[in-house]
């Protein structure tokens, strides 16, 4: 049974939900962003392996930071897959082109399970790696805007902050599944192992992963703004010029693009960063350093969905604001716990950053697309979230490293979380509140 629009003397273009397509919705949604999370539990969690399978020899440190760099790389193209699929996604629809991204996503994971090492094929191996790594980003580029335009074009209105907070769930399920795959391979195999076929393991899952993805997707029909958007053109879906996508939106993008950057360099560093950090330069040991990590996802986990709900309460804004204060404030104390060393101290550190993660990732799922009309939401959207992203986000361990290496200040990742704190907090200053509200473009929506 579709949304549809009741017509009633009081409410006459008002969009009355059902649930059972809603909560198919989510899931499809969410499962798409626990595979693409998946991939980088996995790279992150298993860096130093790739490093001695795709790179010469020599310089740990170095090999880190060609791992890196080709991680950082897929996010080079992040914007212009989002300037294809997102201006695609209000042409032809999102659940067409959420299905498409889904498809190259998997495809370019398990691409990197089959290819062979620096030592079999020589420079062809990172070469390959990172052809993989940029069909990965490409296809990204369209998967997050694209998934949380659907779920919250889907949501009836007082439900938006809950239900879009599992999308992030799943990319918390999908870390965890990523990172925790490969704590149990490192506990199990022997190093030797691990790098000669171990590592490989993970990334070969990805195919049928994604076919499990691609028939969730396949099943969905399209969202009840996209469907009013479309019969409103009558005749043709209506092609918005990608200029009128950044020109015409120009003060939503920058606000955008402010909270995608405090939201992805605070994600970045916890939970793709600070396995390294702790092994590599606190020389913590490996497994216990990585279950920490994995407990503190756990724990997000748990908070995520209450969280959500809480921004359907009191309003995103105070959420996000919260999030940007307590970086700002807490970060240096955090650290410093995390060095001191001890399994409660790392514990303590990591867990208080991941809770004030929590406040980005139970908001800004139902926060960003509401920045936005729905003739242009998925490509302005995507445009800025990516843009974000590839400068700020997906960069951070490369520049927090390669910081670290050069100052030799072991408290980087702490100032460079109060740094984009700062930024967050501005924008989420200058936003208006959402909660509760219709989506820019669309008729109110309620629960059926």
């Amino acid at each position: 049974m579709k949304s549809r629009a009741a017509k009633t003397p009081d409410t006459p273009d008002t969009t009355v939900t059902d649930p059972a397509l809603v909560k198919r919705a989510v899931k499809a949604a969410a499962l798409g962003n626990a595979m693409e999370w998946f991939d980088f539990g996995v790279y992150s969690y298993i860096a130093v392996t790739l490093g001695k399978v795709f790179f010469p020899s020599g310089n740990p440190t170095a090999q880190l930071l060609s791992t890196f760099g080709a991680f950082a790389a897929a996010f080079l193209v992040r914007p212009l897959g989002g300037m294809v699929f997102g201006p695609l996604g209000d042409r032809v629809g999102r659940q067409k082109v959420l299905a498409l991204t889904m498809i190259l996503m998997a495809a370019g994971t398990f691409a990197i399970g089959l290819i062979p090492s620096y030592a079999t094929i020589g420079v062809g191996a990172p070469i390959l790696l990172l052809v993989a790594r940029l069909v990965q980003g490409f296809s990204t580029g369209g998967e997050y805007a694209g998934a949380s335009t659907f779920i919250a074009e889907y949501a009836p209105d007082k439900r938006r902050g809950f239900l879009g907070s599992w999308l992030e769930f799943g990319t918390l399920a999908g870390y965890i599944g990523g990172a925790g795959l490969v704590t149990l391979m490192t506990a199990l195999l022997s190093a030797d192992d691990l790098t000669s076929w171990g590592w490989r393991i993970p990334f070969l899952i990805a195919g049928p992963m994604g076919l499990i993805g691609l028939y969730l997707r396949l099943r969905l029909e399209e969202t009840p703004a996209f469907a009013a958007e479309v019969e409103k053109a009558e005749t043709e879906r209506p092609k918005v010029p990608l200029r009128e996508m950044i020109t015409g939106q120009w003060r939503a993008l920058l606000l955008c693009v402010g909270l995608v950057l405090v939201f992805n360099v605070t994600d970045y560093m916890l939970l793709s960063y600070m396995p390294s950090y702790l092994t590599g330069q606190l020389h913590y040991d490996e497994t216990h350093g990585l279950l920490v990590v994995l407990g503190v996802m756990a724990l997000m986990m748990i908070v995520q969905p209450f969280a959500g709900a809480l921004t359907d309460r009191i309003g995103r804004r105070p959420v996000i604001a919260t999030g940007c204060a307590g970086f700002l404030l807490l970060s240096v104390p955090a650290l410093l716990l995390i060095r001191e060393g001890s399994l409660l101290a790392v514990a303590l550190g990591m867990g208080a950053l991941g809770l004030l993660l929590v406040c980005f990732t139970a908001a800004m799922p139902s926060a960003l697309p509401a920045l936005f009309p729905t003739k242009v939401r998925y490509g302005s959207l995507s445009i800025g979230f990516n843009v974000s992203v590839s400068l700020f986000g997906g960069t951070t361990p490369l520049v927090v490293t390669a910081l670290i290496g050069a100052t030799g200040n072991m408290m980087m990742p702490a100032y460079y979380m109060m740094a984009a704190a700062v930024i967050g907090g501005f924008a989420v200053w200058r936003m208006a509140e959402s909660a509760g509200r219709p989506l820019p473009g669309s008729a109110p929506s309620v629960a059926g």
